[in-house]
C-alpha cells in the first residue's frame, strides 16, 4: 500500500522538521519542502545509497512499497539512473549518472542560494525535477528555468511537474551552455560535479548575482561547493563553502579507461625512491588535505587501492602524458616505497604540495577560494590576490 495523502503529509513534515533541527533547512524554505514533497519526484525503482559503505540497494514501489516510502522520505541520496540509461535489471550499474540527492544536500543548496520571490534562477541539472519544484514553489514557476542534458530524465522531470501543479520551464540541452534565451538569471544553481565553470555561466549571471556549484579537480571525485560572485567584469569569485560529491557534469567526467597505457608493467623502468608521508597524510574522502592536494597538483588523476588502514598503494596519472607514479604503504613501515615514471615527476609534486600545506598551518577546505573568467580558473587561499592557475 502508499501513503496516503495525510500520511504523506506527515512524513514530509517529519523530514521538513529534522531538517530544520540539523540547520540544513532554514524556515523560509520549511513550507515549500512541506508542500512539494520528494516522493512526487521518484520513480518506482530506484536505488538507496549508503555514504558510509558506498553500496546501492534497489527499492522497489511495487515490490516493497513500505521500504520505497521509507527511502522517499529519509536523507539518503536516491539512484534514478545508471550508465546512462543502458542499464537494466535490478542489480547496480556500473556509474550511477542520475540520482536525487540527499534531501539534506538540497536544503543547504536552497539556502546558500540566497534567493528571494521573483528571482530568477537557471538550474544546471534537473534530474527528477523535484530541486526544480521546490524552487518553482517559492519563486513563482515563470522565474525558474530548469536545463538537463539526458532527454528521458527530462521528460521524465517534466510529468512529475505537472503532476505536482508545477510548471517551471524545464529544457532538454547541455547545461555547460546554461539557456542563453532566459538570460540574465540572479542565481545559477548546478546539481553535477564541475571540473572547470563554462564562460557561458558567467555571461548569463547578471553582475552581483551568485554561481552556486559542486566543484572539484580531477585528481579525486571530492568537489566542495563553491559560492561564486559574478562581479561587472565578468569574472566571479568566491569561497568554498563545504564538501559534497555529485555526478560529474557529462562533457567532463573522467574516463579512467584513459590511463590504460600509462603502467604497461609494475614497475617497468620506473625511478625508485623512499618517502616519509603516510597514506593518512595524503588526507582521506571529505579530508582538507585530499582537496588541497588536487589544487596544487593540476592535470593529475589519482586513486588509492587500499587492503587495510595504512596498508594501500597511491596511484597518479598525469592527463597530458604517460608519466605516472605510485607510492606503496605497508603497515609498520616508517616510509613508503615510491616509483615515478615519465616526464612529470608526479609524486615529487604530490609531496611539496603536501609540504606547501602543513607550512600553511594546514588550512580547512573554507579557506580556499576559486575566481573564474572567461580565460581559465585560478585557486587561492585567504586572498584572491594571491592565487595559482588550475
Amino acid at each position: 500500500m502508499t501513503l496516503s495523502s495525510e500520511q504523506e503529509g506527515r512524513a514530509s513534515d517529519e523530514l521538513a522538521r529534522s531538517l530544520l533541527e540539523a540547520g540544513a533547512l532554514t524556515p523560509a524554505w520549511a513550507e515549500a519542502f512541506r508542500a512539494v514533497p520528494r516522493s512526487w519526484f521518484l520513480p518506482g525503482l530506484f536505488w538507496a545509497h549508503d555514504m558510509a559503505t558506498g553500496r546501492s540497494v534497489s527499492v522497489s514501489r511495487s515490490g516493497d512499497p513500505g521500504g520505497w516510502e521509507q527511502a522517499a522520505y529519509s536523507n539518503v541520496p536516491l539512484i534514478t539512473q545508471w550508465d546512462d540509461e543502458q542499464h537494466t535489471g535490478t542489480e547496480p550499474g556500473s556509474v550511477a549518472t542520475s540520482s536525487a540527492s540527499m534531501p539534506s544536500v538540497v536544503a543547504s543548496m536552497l539556502r546558500d542560494l540566497d534567493v528571494s520571490y521573483g528571482m530568477r534562477v537557471l538550474e544546471v541539472g534537473t534530474g527528477t525535477g523535484w530541486n526544480a519544484g521546490l524552487l518553482a514553489h517559492r519563486l513563482g514557476t515563470g522565474h525558474v528555468v530548469s536545463v538537463e542534458i539526458d532527454p528521458a530524465v527530462a521528460q521524465q522531470a517534466r510529468g512529475a511537474l505537472t503532476d505536482a501543479g508545477l510548471s517551471p520551464e524545464v529544457v532538454q540541452g547541455d547545461g555547460r551552455d546554461g539557456w542563453p534565451d532566459g538570460a540574465p538569471y540572479d542565481r545559477l544553481i548546478v546539481t553535477a560535479g564541475v571540473r572547470a565553470v563554462p564562460p557561458r555561466w558567467l555571461e548569463q549571471t547578471r553582475p552581483g548575482g551568485i554561481i552556486l556549484a559542486p566543484w572539484g579537480t580531477h585528481y579525486s571525485n571530492q568537489d566542495a561547493l563553491v559560492r561564486l560572485i559574478v562581479n561587472e567584469d565578468g569574472s566571479a569569485s568566491g569561497p568554498f563553502l563545504r564538501m559534497v560529491e555529485f555526478m560529474k557534469l557529462r562533457n567532463q567526467r573522467l574516463d579512467w579507461n584513459r590511463f590504460r597505457e600509462h603502467v604497461p608493467e609494475f614497475p617497468g623502468d620506473a625511478d625508485v625512491s623512499r618517502t616519509p608521508v603516510t597514506l593518512a597524510d595524503l588526507g582521506g574522502r571529505y579530508e582538507s588535505a585530499h582537496f588541497a592536494l588536487g589544487l596544487r597538483v593540476p592535470d593529475c588523476a589519482h586513486v588509492v587501492n587500499e587492503t587495510e588502514a595504512g596498508t594501500g598503494k597511491a596511484w597518479f596519472f598525469d592527463l597530458a602524458s604517460r608519466s605516472w607514479a605510485a607510492a606503496v604503504f605497508r603497515s609498520g613501515e616508517p616510509d613508503a616505497t615510491v616509483y615515478q615514471s615519465g616526464p612529470r615527476r608526479l609524486w615529487d609534486e604530490v609531496e611539496a604540495a603536501y609540504r606547501w600545506w602543513v607550512s600553511r598551518g594546514k588550512p580547512e577546505h573554507t579557506r580556499f577560494g576559486l575566481t573564474v573568467t572567461p580565460e581559465g580558473q585560478r585557486a587561492w587561499l585567504d586572498d584572491p590576490a594571491q592565487s595559482w592557475a588550475l
